[in-house]
């Protein structure tokens, strides 16, 4: 798994906090709430570089997911504030990595460590990689 703190490009930061009801019985973050988390800083990240999902997806242009690989190294409870860092890589012709991590801010802690793999459809359905797509990797 690529780590973002080894790569080239720019580390996009989100700061978040816990809230209880994202907590499981066991009192700490419930795994799946940990994709929310990277999916709000992916979408947090491309809004900076102009690219929203609303104005893609009436063109009929659709950022999609085709595999998360997720690295779990601790545990977020309640209210505690974290960063996920985000940075943006190609690879290959139609595809794109998001390299993440999530910090806890209190000890700077690594929480877990994710590659997103992602691609873009036309409104066929087809790969395609529309020119302000490309300029996000400038």
């Amino acid at each position: 798994m690529t780590n973002p703190q080894d790569q080239s490009a720019k580390i996009f930061e989100v700061e978040l906090k816990v809230r209880d009801y994202e907590c499981d019985m066991d009192h700490v973050v419930n795994n799946a709430v940990y994709l929310n988390y990277l999916e709000h800083a992916r979408h947090e990240l491309l809004e900076s570089k102009g690219l929203k999902f609303g104005e893609l997806s009436q063109r009929g242009i659709s950022l999609v997911v085709t595999r998360i690989e997720i690295d779990y190294k601790g545990s977020l409870v309640s209210g505690d504030r974290f960063v996920v860092r985000t940075a943006l890589q190609r690879s290959g012709r139609i595809r794109f990595l998001f390299n993440q991590s999530i910090y806890r801010i209190a000890d700077n802690r690594p929480m877990l460590n994710a590659v997103v793999t992602g691609t873009a459809l036309n409104a066929r359905g087809r790969p395609e990689f529309p020119a302000e797509l490309e300029r996000a990797f400038d």
